[in-house]
C-alpha cells in the first residue's frame, strides 16, 4: 500500500494546577479557540473544546505523525505560556501535571461532542474529580487517587 492513512479519534481531558478555578468564562471562549487551533497543526482537527473554570475537554482527530503525549504536551505548554502572557493575574498560571486520553469510536464521536458542549450543565452537579473517575471507571484504568491529581 502506498498510501498511509488512519483515523485516530481522541477525548482529552485536563485540569488546571490542583483545579484551581482560573478559567474565568471572560477567557475560557478564547483559551477554547487557541486550545482549537494547536490541536490543527500537523493536519490533525479539533471537533470541540470545551470546559469549566478548572479543566478542559478536547475532542480531537489526530494527525497520523503525531502521538497523543506530543499533541497534549504541546496544547498545555504553548497554552500555558499564552495564558500567562494574556493576563498578570495568570502569570503563574500552569496545568496538572497529568491528563486522560479515551480513544472515541467514529460513531460516538457527535455525543462527545454534545458532552463537551453540555459542561457547564454537568458541572453543576458533578466535580471535575467525579467526572474523572466515571471516565477512568468508564474505560477500565487504574489508577492510585494519591498520584492522579497532581
Amino acid at each position: 500500500m502506498p498510501q498511509s492513512l488512519s483515523l485516530t479519534l481522541v477525548h482529552v481531558i485536563f485540569s488546571t494546577k490542583d483545579r484551581m478555578p482560573l478559567l474565568t468564562p471572560a477567557v475560557r471562549p478564547d483559551l477554547h479557540a487557541y486550545l482549537a487551533t494547536v490541536a490543527r497543526h500537523g493536519d490533525g482537527e479539533c471537533y470541540r473544546v470545551g470546559g469549566v473554570a478548572d479543566h478542559v475537554h478536547l475532542a480531537v482527530r489526530l494527525s497520523r505523525t503525531v502521538s497523543i503525549a506530543d499533541l497534549i504536551g504541546e496544547l498545555k505548554t504553548s497554552s500555558s505560556k499564552w495564558l500567562k502572557d494574556r493576563s498578570p493575574a495568570l502569570s503563574k498560571f500552569s496545568w496538572q501535571r497529568g491528563y486522560a486520553a479515551f480513544s472515541i469510536c467514529p460513531r460516538d464521536r457527535d455525543a462527545v461532542i454534545s458532552y463537551i458542549d453540555a459542561q457547564e450543565e454537568h458541572h453543576k452537579t458533578r466535580s471535575f474529580q467525579d467526572e474523572y473517575r466515571y471516565f477512568l471507571g468508564k474505560y477500565g484504568i487504574d489508577f492510585d487517587e494519591q498520584y492522579v491529581w497532581d
